[in-house]
């Protein structure tokens, strides 16, 4: 898959799985890792600049399988973010399939 496409749609996904559930860094990445290959390394720093901008609170708990993890909480700024950038993207998402449709000839019956 292209990287620019990846990386365009990244912040997205991560707001977007921390909205029900607070989760851990490594999570995160394999959770996207199921729909489309990233590398580890995307994930952190993305997550280190939201925390930063407010987006994300983050609280260390113990895990079973070794040291504590650090969980991302999305905030209620997060939250309004993720949901200014989920209407853009359905917006975009919209324009680009049509446009794609036209363009291939898929809106004529």
């Amino acid at each position: 898959m292209n990287v620019q496409f990846k990386k365009g749609v990244l912040e997205l996904c991560v707001l977007v799985l921390t909205a029900k559930r607070d989760r851990y860094g490594y999570e995160l990445v394999a959770s996207i890792s199921e729909k489309f290959h990233i590398a580890e390394g995307t994930v952190y720093p993305l997550l280190r600049r939201l925390t930063q901008e407010g987006f994300f609170t983050t609280y260390l708990k113990e895990s079973q399988e070794g040291p504590p993890r650090k969980y991302y909480q999305l905030t209620e700024q997060g939250r309004q973010y993720m949901n200014d950038l989920v209407l853009e993207w359905r917006i975009f998402d919209r324009g680009v399939n049509q446009i794609i449709g036209e363009g291939l000839g898929y809106d004529k019956a």
